[in-house]
């Protein structure tokens, strides 16, 4: 440990496997003084990703008290992209969201802090925070750090104010509007069964998910990594655990007995984000599945008093009948000073994303093959439905040389 000014300010970094031991309570301390915090910087969705995911060797965790309490904390995992070592936030490309976590009442002199802290670990050339939101701790960093920079868009998010149902269906457009009633109209009529899974509920009900997740994507491209045992156990460990602290819902809908749908929800300290779902096909000829998740996450979000319902990335079609909110993400390299490599996986990822952007703009034909390609010639979007956390979220506007698997 290093002792960091006057005031009673320490600083550390952890290394080794087990650099996150022994740290739940403070984290959760901290994570509850945040008041951006995502759930992808709660305690056990990150430790449960390094469990499934992690490099032996390579995790990297800097943590700033004062008078003891933990105000900062950065976990990353050490990875050498074209000969970089470049630091990279847990959670991969499982995160929709990756951040430094700071409390609210020490933001910019724990992040002082931690940016000194940061650079006098040696061993890394680069940080890259490629899912960075607008505003919180990440951009306090941006601010702070004392050499070289790179900032550049990422993921386009759409996000509803929190509110009751009626009260988004009355501020649709008339057409819009009208269609929403008839298949909440429709939703009643189907009587639909649906109830919140408890946390000793949570491994079978997340293996159903994923059941359905896969019943539902079958043919049409489903992302791999869904299918994996890594990912079923990262999310069995860490959905358990955060349907105990608040921290997550799943919702299970049933017709008839037989359970049809299962949707899961992350709760932030300023959000709820729809993650992932899975529904059986046959739901789709009795329900609008899009308006059925919609009717229970918003609602959700607005008895938690929280200010908004997250689709999280990607700017699929169907999101756009609900009037969203645009929030874009930033991608964030902060290079060590002095550093020659730093200074070329920064100038690599930003000519990285010129070039994607410029084939947006002038070839916006390839974005329709690959959409088709994934979704076995149905095209993006989801024509009945879904939610965020749908394949492919965050690809078609998220990061380009990012680490980690797709999500």
């Amino acid at each position: 440990m290093i002792a960091i000014g006057e005031d009673l300010w320490t600083a550390e970094t952890r290394r080794g496997d087990d650099a996150l031991a022994g740290l739940r309570d403070d984290w959760e301390d901290l994570y509850a003084r945040s008041s951006t915090a995502t759930p992808f910087q709660a305690y056990t969705w990150l430790e449960s990703w390094w469990r499934s995911y992690g490099t032996p060797g390579t995790l990297r965790v800097t943590l700033v008290r004062h008078q003891g309490r933990l105000v900062a904390a950065a976990p990353f995992m050490l990875t050498r992209p074209r000969g970089a070592a470049v630091l990279t936030p847990l959670g991969g490309a499982l995160a929709d969201f990756t951040d430094v976590l700071v409390a609210d009442d020490t933001v910019r002199p724990a992040t002082r802090i931690l940016a000194r802290a940061l650079l006098l670990d040696p061993g890394w050339d680069a940080v890259d925070l490629p899912e960075s939101r607008p505003g919180p701790a990440g951009a306090t960093l941006w601010q702070t750090w004392s050499g070289r920079k790179w900032r550049m868009p990422a993921s386009l998010c759409f996000e509803v104010p929190a509110m009751p149902m009626e009260d988004l269906v009355r501020a649709l457009p008339p057409k819009t509007r009208k269609t929403v009633r008839r298949r909440l109209n429709q939703l009643t009529r189907t009587d639909v069964d649906v109830r919140e899974v408890t946390p000793g509920r949570a491994a079978p009900a997340v293996a159903e998910l994923l059941r359905l997740h896969e019943r539902q994507w079958r043919g049409r491209g489903i992302n791999e990594h869904h299918l994996s045992p890594r990912f079923a156990a990262h999310l069995t460990r860490s959905v358990t655990g955060m349907l105990a602290r608040g921290q997550a819902a799943l919702y299970e809908y049933r017709l008839d007995g037989r359970l049809m749908c299962s949707s899961l929800m992350l709760i932030g300290r300023d959000l709820v984000g729809g993650y992932l779902y899975g529904a059986d096909p046959e739901l789709r000829d009795r329900v609008d599945v899009s308006t059925m998740l919609m009717n229970d996450t918003l609602p959700l979000a607005h008895r938690l008093g929280l200010p908004a319902m997250s689709m999280l990335r990607g700017d699929e079609p169907y999101k756009l009948r609900w009037q969203p909110r645009l929030a874009r993400n930033e991608r964030m390299v902060l290079g060590r000073p002095g550093s020659v490599r730093a200074m070329a996986y920064g100038l690599r990822v930003r000519s990285v994303r010129a070039a994607v952007q410029t084939a947006k703009e002038h070839a916006p034909w390839l974005r329709t093959v690959r959409d088709r390609l994934r979704h076995g010639g149905e095209g993006a979007g989801l024509a009945s439905g879904g939610t965020a956390g749908g394949e492919g979220a965050g690809l078609a506007s998220g990061g380009d040389v990012g680490a980690g698997e797709a999500r």
